[in-house]
């Protein structure tokens, strides 16, 4: 593994990591193309992004988060270790786990559940109704 802009805490997690779930540098195959989006002339003449392939399991992933090249390739290493890891403890990871959350929250109720709903909320709004003061009337003390 080469040397990545990172600290040597985290080069050496990441290591620990490909030893762990068994990937080896020869597993791996790397390409760099131009990324895309705004950034200009250096977006046009460099090639910083990154797609590494696991070879063995045929995963590949793609990395254009940052400027450096170097350090796209440190991010591309460790986001495929977490796609393997999920792959292979056959569970959702935490990720997917977060996303489909947000998934859930922001689709739409069917008819019946909103209907529902506005019921339980105007059968609230009646319990507090029901609770306040009366006022008295203007003949009476």
């Amino acid at each position: 593994m080469g040397s990545f802009p990172v600290s040597a805490a985290k080069q050496a997690a990441l290591a620990d990591r490909m030893r762990r779930l068994g990937v080896s540098e020869g597993d791996l195959e790397e390409r760099f193309i131009r990324s895309s989006g705004p950034g200009g002339q250096r977006t046009n003449k460099v090639s910083t992004c990154v797609i590494l392939r696991h070879r063995p399991s045929g995963l590949e992933v793609r990395c254009q988060r940052e400027r450096l090249q170097v350090l796209n390739r440190f991010l591309a290493r460790r986001v495929l270790l977490d796609r393997l890891e999920a792959q292979r403890l056959g569970r959702l990871s935490e990720e997917a786990q977060r996303i489909s959350k947000i998934r859930r929250q922001k689709r739409r109720r069917s008819r019946r559940a909103k209907e529902k709903m506005l019921e339980a909320k105007h059968h609230r709004t009646q319990i507090k109704a029901d609770r306040r003061r009366v006022a008295p009337h203007a003949g009476e003390v």
